[in-house]
């Protein structure tokens, strides 16, 4: 059995961004270039609640199940914002700048 290549998700996806769904929650999109990198990310339910709670450094209970969308070859995560949008001491309003930890993420690549 060989040991799947893991690379890097921005060379995997054309979209890795965030974006507020409402004042409380942010959500993450990540939309793959090739249908083959998709089918192979869904199949092997890659990107988990967990990952995204390590990664973002909050509870799984703050994290909602990932959203496998094939027609758009995308998956969506909604998470609890730690501030409100627009709250004193938040720095990022529109929750655009959220995505960064998305790019430590290496996923398998398909062949």
């Amino acid at each position: 059995m060989t040991v799947p290549v893991l690379v890097p998700v921005a060379e995997l996806a054309d979209v890795v961004r965030s974006k507020n769904a409402g004042p409380f929650e942010l959500t993450l999109d990540i939309v793959f270039t090739r249908r083959e990198q998709f089918d192979l990310v869904a199949r092997e339910r890659a990107i988990s609640r967990e990952w995204v709670a390590e990664a973002y450094g909050v509870p799984v209970a703050d994290v909602g199940e990932p959203v496998y969308y094939a027609p758009a070859r995308a998956v969506k995560v909604t998470l609890r914002r730690p501030l409100v949008s627009g709250a004193v001491g938040d720095t990022d309003v529109y929750g655009a700048q959220q995505h960064g930890p998305l790019l430590a993420l290496r996923l398998p690549a398909a062949p």
